[in-house]
């Protein structure tokens, strides 16, 4: 694994010609925003954070952070236009836009590099009055805790995630963070020590010191703050994809691991995919994948409730105007009758009530040997497609976040997967219906 380990780390750190194009964009943003900061009395200070501070960015697609302090006296609604000011008139040249979190931000591009302007407060550590003000913390921690050949260990592990679709912390993906990423290579030392660990970690196993119990698969605690579980933000997929590919990787080293792997699609089960379209109003990204990920998640369950067995499910949005909850199901067809299953017969009061309900309107009532009433029911819908477009006419208060009915009002599509979809949904649609990339390096 070694060699492995060093051919990769030739690679990722980036080149002297790359850093000094970084520290050019880097400098002109943070004078361009010292100056805005110059006219509000609230603001205490500014710097930089995230991968580019404590010098951990990869050469693609490094953000460069720039937070803004604000006294504690500020109130957030200040702190919210205060921030966006300095961010729109700093950045006007690049076009700037709002991104959410628990506060709203400021994000541009200039060239490839995307620009955050991040309000927080200036705070004691432990004090904290907003997520964001963990950040400058975390900066001083990493800048202190890590050493040169750690912070090329991080580079190493943020590749490897990447190139296993695992890495972002974005509410789209789910997965590991540049600063969880950070945390894994300070406990473990290493790359190689933290592949060899993982690949024999155990349920719950807490990764730092705290005294607080978590209950996810597996719990990394934040250097500075004991009673935050990092790993809370990653999907279990995705913790469940990080362990097998450290086991993988342990047994059979390559540098494989470190290209994407294309999934493997069994194209027999397209007929079994039923998809919801409609279009939105623009609005931030974290904003909509949030709806439609709820969405996804409520419409899962009423599906399920009609009868309708559902293997797996995912939501996709181009973030502009169209968006796609999408349903794996064991078949879109289902029997026109069910069986539904009673009190005991024992269970007086329950029993009566049970048959007296069920004899004028279900098929038929019976004594099972379990001991229950049990009746047969006829279903109203037996077409997943048919139970989906009635259900959304008739229930969009119970189906979708108040916040897309507006959308819904406008219009949605309910389709099976078999149907002409443009490339780039199709792939994404093919997830569900594909052998993951990662578990191929068991081949």
């Amino acid at each position: 694994m070694k060699q492995i380990i060093s051919k990769i780390a030739k690679t990722t750190i980036p080149s002297n010609v790359i850093q000094k194009a970084k520290k050019e964009i880097a400098d002109k943003v943070y004078k361009l925003v010292k100056k805005e900061i110059e006219k509000y009395s609230e603001v205490v200070e500014l710097e930089f954070g995230g991968s580019y501070a404590k010098d951990t960015w990869l050469s693609k697609n490094a953000d460069i952070d720039i937070f803004i302090k604000f006294k504690i006296s500020t109130s957030e609604e200040k702190l919210e236009s205060i921030s966006k000011k300095i961010g729109f008139e700093s950045l006007k040249k690049y076009s700037p836009y709002v991104r959410y979190s628990q506060h709203p931000y400021v994000e541009a591009k200039i060239k490839d590099t995307k620009i955050n302007i991040v309000p927080c407060y200036d705070v004691k550590s432990g004090e904290w009055k907003s997520a964001a003000d963990r950040s400058p913390f975390h900066t001083k921690f990493m800048k202190k805790s890590l050493t040169l050949k750690m912070k090329n260990e991080v580079r190493i592990l943020k590749t490897f995630l990447k190139s296993n679709k695992i890495y972002g912390a974005e509410i789209a993906k789910q997965g590991f963070s540049g600063y969880i990423s950070e945390v894994l290579i300070f406990e473990f030392g290493n790359f190689e020590n933290l592949i060899k660990s993982i690949s024999n970690i155990k349920e719950n196993q807490i990764i730092g010191t705290t005294s607080k119990s978590f209950d996810t698969a597996i719990v990394v605690i934040d250097p500075i703050d004991s009673n935050r579980n990092l790993a809370a933000a990653i999907s279990n997929e995705n913790i469940g994809k990080f362990i097998l590919i450290c086991r993988a990787l342990k047994e059979k080293p390559s540098l494989e691991f470190f290209k994407i792997k294309k999934s493997k699609i069994s194209k027999k089960f397209w007929s079994n995919l039923l998809i919801v379209k409609f279009e939105f109003k623009t609005r931030s990204s974290d904003i909509i994948w949030g709806q439609i990920k709820r969405a996804t998640s409520t419409l899962s369950t009423q599906l399920e409730l009609g009868g309708f067995t559902v293997l797996r499910s995912k939501s996709h949005t181009d973030e502009e105007k169209e968006a796609y909850l999408i349903f794996f199901l064991e078949s879109t067809k289902i029997s026109e009758i069910y069986q539904k299953s009673g009190p005991e017969f024992f269970r007086e009061d329950s029993a009566h009530s049970f048959i007296s309900k069920n004899l004028n309107n279900a098929e038929l009532v019976w004594v099972g040997n379990n001991r229950k009433i049990i009746s047969l029911e006829k279903r109203k819908h037996t077409n997943a497609e048919s139970f989906m477009k009635e259900f959304l006419k008739k229930n969009l208060q119970i189906g979708i976040p108040k916040g897309l009915e507006k959308d819904f009002k406008g219009g949605f599509k309910v389709f099976l997967g078999n149907k002409a979809l443009s490339k780039s949904i199709k792939e994404e649609v093919a997830e569900l219906i594909s052998v993951d990339g990662t578990l191929l390096h068991f081949n």
